[in-house]
């Protein structure tokens, strides 16, 4: 299980961040432990308002859970996991709360936990927190027998294509899937051993190599859009310089920006405008789809929350009618009785509990198994994506080349004309 913590302030905005059903088909707060609100904005405000009697501005400790993809974890694996972080981090104890999300068929958590001590109005010290999830996600990888990613195995040996959340936030924004671009540039990289040849491996891949304002060197695509080349490459800029020089004799980002202006011409442009239209409707039909099973699935839900709060109701009135009042209520605590029936309702209160949970774990794995299905066709079509983009910039690479090469011939013929004018 993938742990990732951060301290931190701005309990407003992770609030809506986490409450958010625009980018998860399921969102559930599962728990609000020492709060007095009982919704989630309402708990962080409180949580802010304490820390305001302290100098702590980053009050939150928020931490997110993520198995692996094809595991299906219980909620109560999840919780012990937590308790057990709680532990770890010194965090036993703090007011706390937990949300599960559900995206593309896989379900994770998030947990957040006020950092501010009320009693001694102090904020909790976290030395070395990366340091101990770490051990612990390495420890969830053993315990359940899954295949541990290598980055958590060796950290040495983290995967380079990984990409950070502004990176995906920017290739959502583009249309692109950032995981084809750090590939391709590690491709190029690992083929060439000078500029020239790296920078010929991008050009047949659509990519513009150029020396940036503040970074020595950075990366452009047809579309113009910049990247740094030492974090695609997920390299220190000592390494890139050390095999491509210092790129004194690269062009500037505004020259190559104009330099690929020039050369996109109308039939570029219309062939990745068709190939991307091609992508989106298909991609818009499994939308539709999506849509569809995500409403039906939240509508169940919905109905079975509600038939399992007025059984809980009820059970709670019958549970309640058993305990005598008045003088025979003194009569049964006297000899006893009344002890006996309150064990006996807590007992049937605690499997209420336990049934109502187990209901809604077969609940959520048979919509699980029906959403894999329609996930299946997501990742075939992703994969297809994948394909069809790379064929892609390899087209608009040939494209550009023959640009150049017709426009380097055009300058040539008139040098050559002109020069047997003058003779």
């Amino acid at each position: 299980m993938i742990l990732k913590g951060s301290q931190r302030g701005g309990g407003q905005d992770l609030a809506v961040h986490l409450m958010r059903t625009d980018d998860n088909e399921h969102v559930r707060l599962h728990e609000l432990r020492g709060f007095a609100s009982d919704n989630l904005k309402g708990a962080f405000k409180e949580a802010e308002a304490i820390s305001r009697g302290t100098h702590c501005r980053q009050y939150l400790f928020s931490l997110s859970l993520s198995p692996p993809e094809q595991e299906r974890v219980s909620v109560e694996a999840f919780e012990r996991t937590i308790n057990e972080i709680e532990e770890r981090l010194g965090l036993q104890g703090q007011p706390r709360a937990i949300v599960f999300h559900e995206k593309e068929g896989r379900r994770h958590a998030h947990c957040v936990w006020s950092r501010i001590d009320a009693d001694s109005m102090t904020a909790r010290h976290m030395p070395f927190y990366k340091n101990r999830l770490m051990e612990l996600s390495r420890g969830l990888y053993l315990e359940y027998g899954w295949t541990m990613p290598r980055g958590i195995a060796d950290t040495a040996q983290r995967d380079p294509a990984n990409f950070t959340l502004a990176e995906w936030q920017r290739a959502k924004r583009l249309g692109t899937d950032p995981r084809w671009l750090k590939h391709s540039l590690q491709e190029c990289w690992k083929h060439s051993d000078n500029q020239r040849a790296f920078e010929r491996a991008l050009r047949e891949r659509g990519l513009f190599l150029a020396k940036g304002d503040k970074r020595s060197f950075v990366v452009l695509d047809h579309d113009g859009e910049v990247y740094s080349l030492p974090r695609m490459l997920d390299a220190k800029t000592k390494e890139v310089r050390a095999r491509l020089s210092e790129g004194n004799d690269l062009p500037s980002v505004e020259a190559t920006k104009k330099q690929i202006g020039e050369r996109m011409t109308p039939a570029i442009r219309r062939h990745i405008a068709e190939s991307r239209a091609r992508f989106e409707k298909r991609a818009a039909t499994i939308a539709a789809r999506k849509a569809e099973i995500t409403n039906q699935h939240r509508e169940a839900r919905q109905k079975f929350e509600a038939r399992q709060k007025a059984e809980w109701k009820a059970e709670t009135r019958m549970r309640a009618e058993r305990l005598p009042k008045g003088l025979m209520s003194l009569w049964h605590r006297i000899t006893g009785k009344f002890q006996t029936i309150r064990r006996q309702n807590e007992s049937e209160a605690k499997a209420t509990l336990q049934r109502h949970a187990d209901e809604r774990q077969k609940l959520m794995d048979a919509q699980f198994q029906q959403r894999a299905v329609l996930q299946d066709r997501f990742k075939e079509l992703r994969r297809t994506q994948a394909r069809q983009l790379s064929e892609l910039r390899r087209d608009v690479g040939h494209y550009l080349r023959f640009a150049r090469d017709d426009s380097t011939r055009s300058r040539t013929r008139q040098v050559v004309r002109g020069m047997s004018l003058e003779r």
